[in-house]
């Protein structure tokens, strides 16, 4: 486990200096993204994802993460929000939405189970 740690903080380090030189590296910044967010940076991890939705606006992917960093953080409003633009965008894996770990809070969230109720009246 220990050795596990100290991967993440060499993988963060990493990735920060590597954005230090090129801040619109997109794969760089989802790496460090998915990285602070496994380590438990949740607020690093929301402005990563918010910076990839300024670069990516019509990715529904990037929709998701961010979505998953706002719930993560208990901003539950704005990660149904952003969930609806992901699926709005084509995000379609809905059995994935029901086991993400990071989503948890916001399947809990009444507003979610009536969005999904919808959504699963409307997906073939």
């Amino acid at each position: 486990m220990r050795r596990r740690s100290r991967r993440k903080d060499f993988e963060i380090t990493f990735y920060e200096k590597l954005l230090q030189h090129r801040p619109n590296f997109v794969q760089a910044l989802t790496c460090l993204g998915d990285a602070y967010t496994r380590k438990g940076f949740y607020k690093e991890g929301l402005e990563i994802d918010r910076k990839l939705v300024k670069l990516k606006p019509e990715d529904p992917v990037v929709h998701y993460n961010l979505a998953c960093s706002l719930s993560l953080l208990g901003r539950l409003d704005e990660a149904l929000e952003e969930l609806k633009k992901a699926v709005l965008l084509g995000y379609d894996d809905f059995s994935y939405i029901l086991r993400d770990s990071d989503l948890e809070p916001l399947r809990n969230y009444l507003p979610f189970k009536d969005f999904f109720q919808k959504l699963k009246r409307i997906k073939p």
